[in-house]
């Protein structure tokens, strides 16, 4: 059964050092996603209808609003994986020129090699988590956005960064779809009807399900599955509420629908979530996705 040796939660998102032996579904993420292996046999995710390879000479990036799905190579064996969830917002209030990661396709590759400083920074990293009871907040932050760097920049100039974000920020806009993404921000807990939310929005649902793929690169059920997951994982970090309660709030017609679904999502049970994580910012408000 997959695990979670420790996460850590602020407003840089979330870092988490887990112990898998079981695949994910196919999910997204609104943040920039970089896994690591740390221990263990090789593995795949599977990033852009292709199988991504995650070993110790390479690491899977995944875009904001990517679709992905991590696939368990070995049904006896365990891999430690180190993911990172950061938010783009974090690096722009640090000032960092990465600051527009979140920028879709802001990754041109989903698999890029490992530099022997990234190496050296991703097994610092992993080691505190496993053994440290803690680590200060400044450190932490300190080593994400060196580790992010070295991942994902280790030779390019700043200049040459800046061109590449700023072609990665053209994506088209619709009001049309914003006023749908509104509606799903407002009616988490709903049981969606796509039909009527198309119709809501003025379009066919095939107008509506090509137009949404479109402007936000996911289906607006893994779009409204990344908004519950969020809302998830902020009552587990910042309330008391109890499970029962968060499933409803959530749409779920039972607890245990909403264990698996976090499960099927994250690899580990909301209540492992709740124990294991440690908040760095415990009055984080929620972040815009």
């Amino acid at each position: 059964m997959s695990s979670a040796i420790k996460i850590y939660q602020g407003r840089f998102g979330r870092v988490a050092l887990l112990d898998m032996d079981a695949p994910l579904v196919q999910h997204a993420h609104h943040h920039c996603h970089l896994l690591i292996k740390a221990a263990g046999p090789d593995t795949f995710f599977a990033v852009r209808d292709e199988l991504q390879p995650l070993t110790a000479d390479t690491a899977v990036l995944v875009n904001p609003w990517e679709s992905h799905a991590y696939v368990h190579n070995s049904a006896e064996q365990h891999t430690i994986i180190l993911a990172m969830y950061i938010e783009p917002d974090w690096l722009a209030q640090v000032q960092h020129p990465l600051g527009h990661a979140g920028r879709p396709e802001f990754f041109p590759q989903p698999c890029v090699p490992m530099s022997a400083s990234a190496r050296k920074l991703s097994e610092e990293l992993g080691l505190e988590m496993w053994w440290s009871d803690s680590i200060a907040a400044g450190r932490l932050e300190g080593l994400l956005c060196d580790l992010m760097i070295a991942v994902i920049d280790p030779g390019k100039s700043w200049r040459e960064l800046s061109r590449q974000m700023e072609v990665a920020s053209r994506r088209p806009s619709d009001p049309r779809i914003r006023k749908a993404i509104s509606w799903l921000r407002e009616n988490t807990g709903a049981d969606p009807d796509m039909n009527g939310l198309a119709e809501h929005c003025g379009l066919s649902r095939a107008h509506f399900f090509a137009l949404f793929h479109r402007c936000t690169g996911v289906t607006p059920n893994v779009y409204l599955n990344v908004l519950r997951m969020e809302a998830a994982i902020k009552d587990l970090s910042s309330t008391s509420n109890s499970m029962t309660d968060i499933s409803y709030d959530l749409g779920f017609s039972a607890p245990g629908h909403f264990t698996r679904f976090f499960r099927q999502h994250l690899g580990i049970t909301p209540s492992e979530y709740r124990k294991v994580v440690d908040i760095y910012d415990p009055n984080l408000d929620q972040v815009e996705i």
